[in-house]
């Protein structure tokens, strides 16, 4: 049932509105939808936005470009909230809290390999035959389970075109990562068990591995077979720490907490996700609140656009929040009518559900805090490149490649991180490049690249969400081949090249998979990809310049006769630089510690030509 008003009286309108349940469309003079609501009774709702008094200052800026409203009518406010819901995700109403999260969620995808199956990471429609374990709330989550998994288990994650094409085992393997199977160093009974447990473990069953393993050892010891107890030994000790640093401690089920933070015009809403008593991860979102939502109806929409907003959600059998919602009942309907069984959403809780509850808020706290502290920092231009590259999460962390070489001589590459508070210095590194031919960037950076991330692929660190690289698509390629050939996923890759005229805001931006990008010239995103780029270069060029310098002050002196590390050290040392050394006299030279009255005879000679 449709009810319009072409030219717009609020009165007259108000007048012949239906009390029944519905979504009401508020439309302009062009006819471009502002704002999309729902209704137990549209009458009394709609006429809610024409009192008196009342009213937000951002309310009243809506009502004041208000030409038409539309309402249909609905059997009931659970249909009215699911139209409201497609609504909203086809048009993207101003004034709507619009969840910038329409891409898939990641799973962890395990195929069915009849020897060797493989754990994966997969977003997107689950066409590939075998099992699926998710959804994980980012892709940060599926990296850390995939990594734990690896760790307990040695599953493989190659690949089939690199699996089929071992001749001997690869990294994986030496860092105790995997079994081996591409070279039959495991049998598939072997394998099959380890992908059992595996399987255990994504299910949440960790206390009965435990037991498995508790009893496996002990048969072991009897038999007197103790290499092969002590690695049960090591994969209960690694389960256990895993516990410790996952787990919620005496709680169990499946939980979805969110909390909603606010201040300052700003909003923050943070959810936390658990399954099977496990803590799985959280994620992070900075909503638009154009109509100036209080907490909790900010929640109401927040929750109804996550849940139902046409993105497939695993349905969890708890929702808590940390503010009373008035469309908490209509909510929960909904989710048991979609899941088929009863959900429950609550704000007061108690027990350990308070405790989460209690670390979500605290969460919210802390990144509305971050986000205020200036609105020009580093989150905002975050958040801002995750709208602009349309991420599915907010990205934590950036790391950066450069390479810097003057004709091929001592080649340098850089590698700097940012994070949410900006450059994370104490996690730069710099890689004097050995292997590559001189002048060769596409091998300096692909040797840059291979040296950093073995290391964090082994756990020495944190991956980045995004790897942005200097340059073009020839060093965007090579990345993505690097991290291809580590078996590292769920990390963005980004190009930066500088235009024709090397201006700044002019540069060409490439993403792999995706090709070239835009990015707005003055943006908040692009000026955080040109500001880690400009650090990357800057870090780059001081770490050349002291190789070469370095380089050039110690081949004057190792064609010397006698003169090794430790003695040129002491030269540079005691005259400062070459220059002072060349301008030193023969008994000047002679006075350094361990340089004899001969020795000082031959450098001064070398230096001068006699």
């Amino acid at each position: 049932m449709e009810q319009r008003a072409h030219e717009f009286d609020a009165e007259a309108f108000l007048r012949g509105l239906t009390t029944r349940p519905g979504v009401y469309r508020m439309l302009d003079g062009d006819r471009t939808l502002l704002y999309v609501g729902k209704a137990r009774n549209l009458k009394s709702r709609v006429t809610s936005y024409f009192r008196a008094s009342g009213l937000s200052a951002k309310t009243m800026a809506l009502v004041t470009r208000i030409a038409d409203i539309e309402v249909t009518v609905t059997a009931s406010e659970t249909e009215a909230l699911l139209l409201e819901q497609s609504l909203i995700k086809a048009h993207r109403p101003p004034y709507n809290i619009v969840l910038r999260d329409d891409k898939s969620y990641p799973y962890i995808h395990l195929t069915d390999h009849q020897d060797f199956p493989r754990l994966t990471f997969h977003r997107g429609a689950k066409r590939k035959t075998g099992r699926y374990f998710g959804p994980f709330p980012s892709a940060h989550a599926v990296r850390d389970s995939l990594n734990i998994l690896q760790k307990l288990f040695h599953i493989r994650q190659c690949e089939d075109s690199f699996f089929k094409n071992r001749s001997r085992p690869c990294l994986q393997h030496q860092i105790d990562r995997c079994s081996a199977p591409c070279v039959g160093l495991i049998e598939p009974g072997a394998y099959a068990e380890d992908v059992r447990h595996a399987v255990m473990f994504l299910e949440g069953r960790n206390q009965a591995i435990l037991d498995e393993f508790k009893a496996a050892m002990e048969t072991a010891s009897a038999r007197l077979d103790f290499e092969r107890a002590a690695r049960f030994r090591d994969q209960i000790v690694h389960l256990r720490k895993v516990q410790e640093q996952q787990s919620v401690h005496a709680a169990s089920g499946d939980v979805d907490a969110f909390a909603v933070a606010q201040a300052s015009g700003a909003s923050c809403v943070q959810g936390l996700f658990v399954r099977g008593g496990r803590l799985l991860g959280h994620r992070t979102w900075f909503p638009k609140n154009e109509l100036a939502l209080a907490e909790g109806e900010l929640l109401d929409a927040f929750l109804a656009q996550y849940y139902f907003g046409g993105i497939e959600r695993e349905i969890p059998k708890s929702v808590l929040v940390n503010a009373p919602m008035s469309g908490r009942d209509v909510l929960a309907a909904a989710l048991s009518d979609r899941s088929g069984r009863n959900v429950e959403v609550s704000h007061s809780v108690r027990g350990q559900r308070a405790r989460w509850v209690e670390m979500v808020t605290e969460n919210a706290l802390l990144g509305l805090d971050a986000y205020l502290a200036d609105k020009q920092n580093v989150l905002a231009r975050f958040v801002d490149l995750q709208d602009s590259l349309g991420l599915d999460d907010l990205p934590s962390r950036l790391e950066c490649f450069d390479i810097s070489h003057t004709g091929g001589e001592a080649t340098v590459a850089s590698c700097v991180v940012f994070d949410a508070s900006g450059p994370l210095k104490s996690d730069y590194r710099r890689f004097n490049i050995g292997t590559a031919a001189a002048g060769d960037d596409y091998g300096a950076m692909r040797e840059a690249l291979r040296r950093r991330y073995a290391r964090l692929k082994a756990g020495e660190g944190v991956l980045p969400d995004i790897l942005v690289i200097d340059g073009g698509a020839g060093q965007m390629n090579e990345a993505v081949r690097v991290l291809e050939d580590l078996q590292i996923e769920g990390v963005t890759v980004l190009a930066i090249a500088k235009g024709a005229s090397r201006k700044p805001g002019l540069e060409t931006l490439l993403m792999a998979g995706r090709g070239e990008v835009e990015l707005a010239a003055q943006g908040a995103a692009m000026h955080l990809l040109q500001h880690i780029r400009d650090e990357a270069h800057r870090f780059a060029i001081t770490g050349h310049r002291q190789r070469r310098s370095r380089a050039r002050q110690a081949s004057e002196l190792e064609g010397i006769g006698g003169i090794g590390p430790k003695k040129r050290r002491e030269l540079l040392r005691h005259f400062g630089s070459m220059a002072g050394i060349r301008g030193a006299s023969r008994d000047e030279i002679a006075k350094v510690p361990g340089i004899s009255r001969k020795l000082a005879d031959d450098i001064y000679a070398a230096l001068h030509g006699d």
